[in-house]
């Protein structure tokens, strides 16, 4: 099964037309014509199944016949993680958090990044991108960069947690993670968190942790939480 992605489809809607770039993916280079079936989500949780009735290059249009509710998952999971040097890391970390399995990505900048602007109209592209390659029904939400300080202002529900590389009292991620659970986790850059960025997190109650005996990059140990949690809640 093809998953297209259409945010301006609702529960209710009964036909639609693909943007003119779609139009020509799907009748020129899918060869797809008049009454052949395609699924779409919308991101937010729904599968239409649509059946074409113009397939034409420039504007190919399609009915609804049937929609489904996909549930949730049991957990919800937002990973803040610091912009990586190079871009390519970071879109890696994108496709695969969204192919596992995320709600919330959030670019934190700190004291030791450097990188301070992201290309969020690209990152949505390969976060939509790996929602349709996995069959996924929710996209997942990219939050706009933000400081780290200004971040931890924020309201966080369930357990948070500060994943870093300084040796100090650090707890094991896999024994502190529940199941069912809000998760929040930050991940910092290249040169890890500063030390006063680890003391005001843990003043903002989020509990510092290991991922393992190794040194991870930023992408990597983005994943590994992020499978971590995955795995946990299955």
């Amino acid at each position: 099964m093809q998953l297209f992605y259409n945010p301006k489809i609702t529960e209710t809607t009964e036909q639609f037309s693909f943007n003119k770039e779609e139009s020509k993916h799907i009748a020129k280079v899918l060869r797809k014509k008049e009454g052949d079936i395609l699924y779409i989500t919308n991101g937010m949780g729904w599968l239409f199944k649509a059946e074409i009735s113009i397939a034409n290059i420039k504007k190919c249009i399609a009915n609804i016949i049937s929609r489904e509710r996909k549930p949730k998952r049991s957990y919800n999971l937002h990973l803040a993680v610091a912009p990586t040097k190079m871009n390519d890391r970071y879109e890696w970390f994108l496709e695969k958090a969204t192919e596992i399995g995320i709600d919330n990505i959030t670019p934190i900048i700190c004291d030791h990044s450097e990188r301070k602007i992201v290309k969020q109209e690209r990152f949505e592209k390969i976060i939509q991108s790996a929602m349709k390659q996995s069959l996924n029904c929710y996209l997942p939400k990219l939050n706009e960069a933000i400081k780290f300080n200004d971040f931890l202002k924020q309201d966080f529900k369930g357990q948070k947690f500060i994943a870093h590389c300084e040796e100090t009292d650090r707890k094991s991620f896999k024994a502190e993670i529940q199941p069912n659970q809000e998760v929040t986790i930050l991940i910092g850059p290249e040169g890890d968190f500063s030390v006063k960025e680890i003391e005001t997190a843990i003043r903002n109650n989020f509990i510092p942790v290991t991922l393992g005996t190794t040194r991870l990059r930023t992408e990597t140990a983005a994943i590994v939480a992020c499978h971590s949690v995955a795995f946990l809640n299955e």
